[in-house]
């Protein structure tokens, strides 16, 4: 089925399609795929589809036409410098981009750790009942105690202790309106 339609695309995508294209058919001796079955086929031709050197030569060819980034970042639904990260350049430079993020990616992980003491400024003015805003107010009045949390891989993290009262050495906290 894709050969003829989607012959663009490497063979890993192709395969990945046609797998997914047989789920939907019930040819994976299934009327009905299941639907983990389904997402996994999903997830495998999002993977393929990325990983397929089809996008790029797209790329060059409408640049090549005379398109602008612009033009490459809509068709892509991408901004315009997310396009040209992604593809501008010879494929050397393309390849120290990615491999430099995959790098950053598996150094430094994309959520926040649960396990930091206090609170954080967001969670601290929840409980207070104020703005975020108004945390830091007080933190830079001697209110509140807070510290910054500095983790090994160099992400830091502005913590709030507002159980602790105001912060040492500063007295009593006056009354606030």
């Amino acid at each position: 089925m894709t050969g003829s339609v989607v012959s663009f695309l490497s063979a890993d995508a192709a395969r990945a399609l046609e797998r997914l294209s047989a789920l939907e058919a019930g040819e994976a001796g299934e009327a009905d795929a299941a639907p983990l079955d389904r997402l996994r086929g999903i997830r495998s031709l999002v993977v393929a589809l990325e990983a397929d050197p089809a996008a790029l030569r797209a790329v060059r060819d409408a640049l090549d036409a005379g398109a602008t980034w612009d033009e490459v970042a809509d068709a892509a639904g991408l901004s315009p410098s997310a396009a040209k990260y992604r593809w501008a350049g010879d494929d050397d430079a393309i390849a120290i981009r990615q491999e430099a993020s995959r790098r950053r990616k598996r150094d430094r992980p994309s959520s926040a750790p649960t396990d930091l003491p206090g609170l954080s400024v967001s969670e601290a003015a929840k409980r207070l009942g104020v703005t975020p805003q108004a945390i830091y107010q007080r933190v830079n009045r001697g209110l509140l105690r807070a510290a910054t949390v500095e983790l090994a891989d160099g992400r830091s993290y502005k913590r709030v202790f507002p159980d602790e009262g105001p912060a040492p050495d500063e007295g009593p906290a006056p009354d606030e309106q």
